[in-house]
């Protein structure tokens, strides 16, 4: 199995990185750039950055804070919100990023996905699934528009065919954990892996160390965070020390 991954989410609302619960109640976090720079400094293994605002607001997202973080780190860095064409994401990566992140547009128009992965490769290609408990046949539903659409499709059928279409990797942010800081969905990690082997990044609910610990236990490929990196409470360095000491295979 590979070394297990950790990368900080930088969420990002006009220009400056913020965070709030289940995506509500945003609040400022802090300077992109700044933070960009110091996770890199701190040991990274990748960076994260999502325009939460960029889908539902129909902008594209800023090419030029993706530009400057760019400038900063020298980790692969993936950029998201508001990517809706081959153009935006031509854009992204000429910007600097090395992936780009699809969710809402992905649902719009699947199709997309399969462009994506034939013009650019697959390993560019993370689709960012914001997940919720819902009334489908898995348990699970798939939220567009930085979770405030359900759109009523069963998120492991969807799964099974974003992969179809090219996906290189699965963003798997579960919309009942994020923000609560009360611990990764083991449940959702371990249903999307029993149907799929593309690497997965598990996002939503990280308070301590021991919920990266058990996450990575069971089985994500990468661990995906904000709050807890954004007000200190975890360094990254610290972090890949506690998960080398449990057994876990860190970069």
């Amino acid at each position: 199995m590979p070394a297990i991954r950790v990368i900080p989410c930088l969420d990002v609302a006009g220009g400056r990185v913020v965070k709030g619960v289940k995506f509500k109640g945003l609040r400022d976090a802090g300077d992109p750039v700044e933070l960009s720079a110091n996770y890199y400094q701190q040991g990274a293994d990748e960076l994260t950055f999502l325009d939460v605002t960029a889908a539902h607001e129909n902008r594209a997202t800023t090419r030029e804070i993706v530009t400057r973080c760019a400038e900063e780190v020298f980790i692969p860095l993936t950029v998201g919100g508001g990517i809706r064409n081959l153009d935006d994401v031509s854009a992204m990566l000429e910007a600097g990023a090395d992936k780009v992140s699809i969710g809402s547009a992905g649902v719009a128009r699947p199709e997309l996905l399969r462009e994506v992965s034939s013009e650019h490769g697959n390993q560019i290609l993370v689709v960012s699934l914001d997940i919720k408990r819902g009334a489908t046949s898995s348990g699970f539903t798939i939220t567009s528009h930085g979770g405030k659409k359900d759109t009523g499709l069963d998120a492991i059928e969807w799964v099974t065919k974003v992969q179809d279409l090219g996906a290189g990797e699965l963003l798997i942010n579960s919309m009942d954990a994020d923000g609560t800081r009360e611990g990764f969905d083991l449940e959702l990690i371990e249903l999307v892996l029993a149907e799929t082997s593309i690497p997965i990044i598990a996002s939503g609910g990280a308070g301590n160390v021991e919920h990266f610990v058990q996450a990575a236990r069971a089985g994500a490929d990468a661990l995906l965070a904000a709050s807890v990196f954004h007000s200190g409470e975890i360094a990254i360095s610290d972090l890949k020390l506690e998960l080398a000491k449990a057994g876990i295979e860190v970069r």
